[in-house]
């Protein structure tokens, strides 16, 4: 069984530490995927289990090999990288080849890998070509092809669409999807800083934040049930709006003070001891909806209006300092900037945190 697990990893240069004791056990056929803030050391894991990067302490297993000393071509691993790092004088065809040659694999078996990786990633039109008559997404695709033929235990993407414009993005995020479907026994480990690809192609995403974990699971568990405030404000886009509030009333519906003395109630128990406590409470903007009636969660001024056709943002002032909450409406509204409107929502989409950014459970 071809997994990766990672135990107390840590990494530091000199008196920087990165990482801080990184425990996580990714299964065979697994599609993971890290995400996290800039330089909150993602990529600098992704390179320490190819074997770029040293361990400082901890164990790196593979397939059930201990790796930490094994160089990266004895790994059984393959990477794409952000740039495609192809062969500007090969053709598509040699690119592919070129690492079977080095090996001193047959030509029949370089032939046989090199098409069947084209066939998977619809390149067998373009093998006699150089990378120079070809587009972004066929140059990523050439890179991932290349990485196929390697037959590798564990795939290694290192933000391999960012340097792609938005239509290449969505077409090459499709076309790994579908690579995912077809090694469905090859375990890939992808580092990306965009929400739609991890949401939609993991099957666990592990969010990171200064060299730690904040929590791992499936996307939709993450989206729904985050652990603390920084994973609830990191997963989802806009993200969720999180607005301060004092707990003063408890049981299974806990009462909460918001600034200007209204009280809203969220499904989420505590007990007696959070009494007078300090509090926030998420909302998604997706979870808000225009109030119809008397009952309503919040008001605010409408600061700004944005029409994307399919939904209206709307941006409202006064209730958290310094920062809007964002509203993400269905449809076209018929909304000016400065009007004054009441927002309300299903308290059982509202998120309840304690004065250290916990999550209650629900």
């Amino acid at each position: 069984m071809t997994g990766v697990v990672l135990k107390n990893i840590r990494k530091s240069y000199g008196q920087v530490h990165v990482l801080h004791g990184i425990d996580l056990d990714i299964r065979q056929g697994e599609f993971v995927v890290f995400v996290g803030p800039s330089g909150c050391g993602k990529s600098t894991l992704l390179r320490m289990i190819a074997g770029l990067e040293e361990i400082t302490s901890g164990d790196m297993v593979i397939d059930g090999q201990r790796v930490n000393e094994v160089p990266p071509s004895k790994r059984g691993i393959a990477m794409v990288f952000q740039s495609y790092a192809l062969y500007p004088h090969m053709t598509v065809y040699d690119n592919m080849a070129f690492g079977m040659r080095i090996a001193g694999e047959s030509k029949q078996e370089i032939d046989r890998r090199v098409r069947a990786a084209a066939d998977i990633l619809q390149l067998t039109t373009y093998l006699e070509r150089l990378p120079k008559a070809l587009s972004g997404g066929q140059r990523q695709r050439v890179a991932i092809g290349r990485a196929i033929c390697r037959d590798p235990k564990v795939f290694l993407f290192d933000e391999p669409l960012s340097n792609l414009d938005a239509a290449l993005r969505v077409a090459t995020r499709i076309e790994i999807a579908k690579l995912k479907e077809q090694m469905a026994d090859t375990t890939m480990i992808y580092v990306t800083h965009d929400q739609v690809e991890a949401m939609t192609l993991a099957d666990r995403i592990v969010v990171l934040s200064a060299g730690h974990i904040e929590q791992v699971g499936a996307p939709l568990e993450l989206y729904e049930r985050p652990a603390n405030l920084f994973v609830a404000k990191f997963i989802g886009s806009p993200a969720m709006n999180i607005i301060p509030a004092t707990i003063r009333e408890t049981g299974p519906e806990t009462g909460l003070e918001l600034t200007g003395g209204k009280t809203v109630r969220v499904g989420v128990a505590t007990d007696a001891s959070q009494q007078g406590r300090a509090a926030s409470f998420g909302v998604r903007p997706e979870d808000l909806r225009l109030a119809m009636d008397g009952d309503y969660l919040f008001e605010g001024d409408i600061s700004i209006v944005e029409a994307l056709g399919e939904v209206t943002l709307l941006y409202i002032e006064g209730l958290v300092a310094g920062e809007p909450i964002i509203a993400k409406i269905p449809g076209i509204l018929d909304v000016r900037k400065g009007q004054t409107m009441r927002f309300t929502a299903d308290t059982a989409k509202l998120h309840l945190f304690d004065a250290e950014g916990k999550t209650y459970l629900r």
